[in-house]
C-alpha cells in the first residue's frame, strides 16, 4: 500500500471528529524492514529529527574531543529545546567556551515555548534572541566543527564544509542518496530521505554499540547523551522528554516539524520512522507512543503514555469532551 493510512483519530462525544493519516517504518539493524505502513518509500524532509545524524560529525571529526564536550553539549546538539534556562544558559556557556557569542549564530531569533522564559523577557522588556532559538544546540555543535575545520563563519551555506559533512552522514546512516534539500525553519539545509532510509538510519543508530568504528562510537555517545538528559532534548511537557523518562533507557526518541517522529531502540537493535500527513503533531505524538507500546518498551498504562496516546480531552471548564486515539488496527 502506497497511500497514507489511518493512524490517529480524535473523537468527542459519540462522533469520529478528524481522522490523522500517515507512513511508518521499522527497520532492523541489517536495514531490512521489518514493518511499515502506508509507504516505506514516501520522501520527506526529516526536519528535527535528523538532529542525531546531524551531529555525528560533531564527534567524528574530532571537534567534541578538541573542546572538551560533555554529554550535556551531545544532548543539546540533537536537541529542539523549549528555550528554558537551563537550555540558554547552557548554549551560552557553551559559546563563550567557543570563544564566540549570539551573533555568531546563523538560526534566527525565536520566542522561546518555556512560559517562564517568555515571561520573563516579557517582564524585562526584553526580545528573543537566537540563543532562544529550538536549534541553538544543533547551530553550537555547527559552529564548534567549523571552528575546529578552520571553515568560514557561514556554516550553513551548503557547499560549506560542515554541511557537507552532514550530507555525507544522512547519505551514509539512510544507506540513499539524497535528492534533495529544503531550508529548515533554523535556516539549515534539510536533506531529504525516504521514511526507509529515516528508519534504517535510527536502527544503525540502535545498533552501533555492535560495531567499534569512529561514526558507530558517534551514534552511540548521542543516543546515551538524549537518554541520560531528556529534560535538554526538548523540556518540561514535550512528548520527547517526557516519553523518554518513561521508557528509563530503552529507547531516544526525536520529533521533527510537520509531525515526523523518530525512536531509537538499542535492545532491539531497531529504528523507527514516521511522519503524519497532515503535519499534526498531535497525531504523529500519539502514533509515535503507540508503535513504542506495540515495541514492548513503553508501558500504555504510563501516565506519559496516557497524555498523548488514549489521552481524554477536557473543555476549558474541565470537561471531558473526548479523546485522542490510535486509529483501530494501528499499529497492530
Amino acid at each position: 500500500m502506497t497511500q497514507p493510512v489511518p493512524m490517529t483519530e480524535l473523537w468527542r462525544g459519540p462522533l469520529l471528529e478528524s481522522l490523522h493519516l500517515g507512513h511508518a517504518v521499522i527497520c532492523d539493524d541489517t536495514g531490512q524492514i521489518v514493518r511499515s505502513w502506508g509507504d516505506p518509500k514516501a520522501v520527506i524532509y526529516p526536519r528535527s529529527s535528523a538532529k542525531m545524524i546531524q551531529a555525528l560529525p560533531l564527534i567524528t571529526s574530532g571537534a567534541a574531543a578538541k573542546y572538551g564536550l560533555n554529554t550535556e553539549h551531545l544532548a543539546l546538539a540533537c536537541a529542539s529545546h523549549n528555550g528554558a534556562a537551563i537550555h540558554t544558559e547552557r548554549v551560552s556557556a557553551w559559546l563563550d567556551h567557543l570563544g564566540l557569542a549570539e551573533p555568531d549564530l546563523r538560526c534566527g531569533p525565536q520566542e522561546p515555548a518555556d512560559m517562564a522564559a517568555r515571561d520573563g523577557l516579557i517582564l524585562a522588556d526584553d526580545t528573543p534572541c537566537q540563543i532562544h532559538n529550538n536549534c541553538s544546540g544543533k547551530h553550537c555543535g555547527f559552529l564548534t566543527v567549523a571552528q575546529h575545520m578552520g571553515a568560514g563563519p557561514e556554516y550553513l551555506e551548503i557547499d560549506h564544509p560542515v554541511q557537507q559533512a552532514c550530507l555525507s552522514a544522512v547519505e551514509e546512516t539512510t544507506g540513499e542518496t539524497s535528492p534533495a534539500y529544503g531550508i529548515d525553519g533554523c535556516s539549515a539545509p534539510n536533506f531529504a530521505t525516504s521514511l526507509a532510509g529515516l528508519a534504517r538510519s535510527m536502527a544503525w543508530f540502535a545498533s552501533s554499540a555492535d560495531r567499534s568504528d569512529r561514526a558507530s562510537d558517534a551514534a552511540q555517545q548521542l543516543t546515551a547523551a538524549m537518554i541520560k538528559h531528556p529534560e535538554l532534548v526538548a523540556g518540561e511537557t514535550r512528548a520527547c522528554t517526557e516519553l523518554m523518562r518513561a521508557m528509563a533507557g530503552r529507547a531516544a526518541i526525536k520529533t521533527g516539524a510537520e509531525a515526523v517522529f523518530v525512536a531509537i531502540i538499542p535492545e532491539k537493535r531497531m529504528g523507527v520512522a514516521l511522519k503524519i500527513a497532515d503535519g499534526a503533531t498531535r497525531a504523529s505524538e500519539c502514533a509515535i507512543a503507540a508503535i513504542l507500546v506495540s515495541l514492548g518498551v513503553l508501558d500504555a498504562d504510563h501516565p506519559a503514555a496516557r497524555k498523548f496516546m488514549n489521552a481524554p480531552q477536557y473543555s476549558r471548564r474541565g470537561l471531558e469532551c473526548g479523546e485522542i486515539r490510535p486509529a483501530p488496527g494501528f499499529p497492530g
